[in-house]
C-alpha cells in the first residue's frame, strides 16, 4: 500500500501515515497513538492467508486498532473475509456502513422494488450459465429483458437457429428454451438480438459483415450485434423508467466489435437524461461505460460485480449481514 501514501495524504489533505504491517506490535503502537484528525494506511491484508480464510484470531487484531468499525467496501461484500465480515463481531454498538455501500444498496433497491415501469434489464456478457440465477430473479420483476453478448447465441441455437463457430453453451440449451418460455409466461418482454456482426476468426482485424443472427454461416463467429438490434435495443431502453446494464452487447475490448455496446451505453445515457434511473453493474460493462467516458452520465455505477449480482439475486451478503446482524 505504501505506492498510494502520497496520493491518499493528497485527497485527504492530511499527512497520511504508513504501517508496514496491519498487525502486530508496530503498528498497533501507532494506531493506539493517532490524534484527532491523524489518519493511518495498514499494509495489505491479503499478505495473510488468515483474511480470506476469515480466522478469528486474525480479525481480533485488527479489531485492536480502532474503536469503531466502518466497512464500505462493496466490492468484497460478498465474501465472508477477516477485514470485511468478522471483524464486525468485535465492534457489537459500533459497527456501520460507509456512504459507498449506502449508495450500492439504494441503487440495487431502487431497481428492484421500485413501482416505477417499464423496467428493463439488459444482460449480457459471454455464458448462460453466469447468469441463470440473476435471469430468473428478474424475471418476477422486469417488464424488459435484453439479452446481449455471447450468452445471446446459445438462446438463438435453442430457438433452432444457426450460429456457425460462435459461443455457445450446449449444456444451456433446454434452460435457454425454459427463460424463453418462463419470460412469456410472466408477460416479460425478452428481447434477443436479430442480427449480428461476424468474424472469421476472434480478431479485431478478422473479415467481418452483418448478417441475421440465426444465419451465422459455418466458420463464422459473432462477436457484437447488428444495427436492427442496436435500434431495437434504443427504443426499449428510451421508453423505459428503471435501467440496469449487467454485461456487454459483444467484444467491446475490440474497437471493430464496440458498436453494439456503445449503442447500448448512448441509449441509457439518453434515457437517463430524459429522467430515467440508470444502474451499471458489473466489470465488463463498468469497463465499457468508463472506455466509452459515459460514467457520470449515468445514475449510478457499481463498484461491485459479482456482489452486485449476488444482492439483485436475492443472496444476503456477509459483509452487509455482519453489520446489519
Amino acid at each position: 500500500m505504501k505506492h498510494i501514501v502520497a496520493h491518499t495524504s493528497k485527497v485527504l489533505g492530511v499527512d497520511v501515515k504508513f504501517a508496514s504491517d496491519c498487525i502486530g506490535e508496530d503498528s498497533h503502537a501507532m494506531s493506539s497513538a493517532l490524534k484527532p484528525g491523524e489518519v493511518l494506511m495498514l499494509e495489505n491484508v491479503r499478505f495473510y492467508k488468515q483474511e480470506t480464510a476469515g480466522t478469528e484470531s486474525f480479525a481480533e487484531a485488527l479489531a485492536k486498532h480502532g474503536d469503531v468499525y466502518v466497512n464500505d467496501a462493496f466490492g468484497t461484500a460478498h465474501r465472508a473475509h477477516a477485514s470485511t465480515t468478522v471483524v464486525a463481531n468485535y465492534f457489537p454498538n459500533d459497527k456501520m456502513f460507509g456512504y459507498l455501500i449506502e449508495g450500492e444498496m439504494k441503487s440495487v433497491d431502487k431497481v428492484l422494488n421500485s413501482t416505477e415501469k417499464p423496467l428493463t434489464a439488459i444482460v449480457g456478457g459471454a455464458k448462460v450459465s453466469s447468469k441463470i440465477t440473476i435471469i430468473e430473479r428478474l424475471l418476477d420483476k422486469v417488464d424488459n429483458l435484453i439479452v446481449g453478448g455471447g450468452m445471446a447465441y446459445t438462446f438463438v441455437k435453442a430457438m433452432g437457429g444457426h450460429v456457425g463457430n460462435s459461443l455457445v453453451e450446449d449444456n444451456y440449451l433446454d434452460t435457454a428454451r425454459k427463460i424463453i418460455t418462463d419470460a412469456k409466461t410472466k408477460g416479460v418482454h425478452l428481447y434477443i438480438p436479430t442480427d449480428t456482426i461476424i468474424a472469421d476468426k476472434f480478431d479485431n482485424n478478422a473479415n467481418r459483415k452483418e448478417v441475421k443472427i440465426g444465419e451465422i454461416p459455418a466458420g463464422w463467429m459473432g462477436l457484437d450485434t447488428g444495427a436492427e438490434t442496436s435500434k431495437a435495443c434504443r427504443e426499449i431502453i428510451s421508453n423505459s423508467k428503471l435501467i440496469l446494464w449487467n454485461g456487454p452487447m459483444g467484444v467491446f475490448e475490440m474497437e471493430n466489435f464496440q458498436q453494439g455496446t456503445a449503442d447500448v451505453a448512448n441509449a441509457i445515457v439518453e434515457a437517463t437524461s430524459k429522467g430515467a434511473f440508470s444502474l451499471i453493474g458489473g466489470g465488463d460493462s463498468v469497463a465499457a461505460i468508463n472506455k466509452f467516458n459515459l460514467a457520470d452520465k449515468v445514475s449510478y455505477v457499481s463498484t461491485g460485480g459479482g456482489a452486485m449480482l449476488e444482492y439483485l439475486e436475492g443472496i444476503e451478503l456477509p459483509g452487509i449481514k455482519a453489520i446489519k446482524g
